[in-house]
């Protein structure tokens, strides 16, 4: 029994050569939303600190600051922990700001 094969006449076009080929990602993982972006310099300058004195637990300690805060009745401080946690987590921004409600 004999073979045939029909060859495409542009390689470009193949479907081996597009399912070998390595796509540029659209966008990097890391990369925030506009909405979730530190609203300014300042909280960003803030998280770095904080992140560079509490390393990969920065975010925890943020909320557990904010937390601290949201039960002493000081939302400015509240305010501030939370964009810093939210800068350096937002899922776990999302979680305190759902389990506190701040009305």
């Amino acid at each position: 029994m004999s073979y045939r094969y029909a060859f495409v006449r542009h390689a470009i076009c193949s479907p081996v050569t597009r399912a070998l080929t390595v796509r540029a990602p659209a966008r990097a993982a890391n990369d925030n939303d506009n909405h979730h972006r530190a609203s300014n310099e300042a909280v960003l300058q803030a998280a770095l600190r904080h992140f560079g004195q509490h390393g990969l637990r920065a975010a925890e300690v943020a909320r557990k600051h904010a937390e601290a805060a949201f039960f002493a009745n000081d939302r400015l401080a509240y305010d501030w922990w939370l964009a810093i946690c939210r800068t350096l987590d937002k899922r776990l921004a999302r979680l305190t700001e759902g389990t506190l409600s701040v009305n």
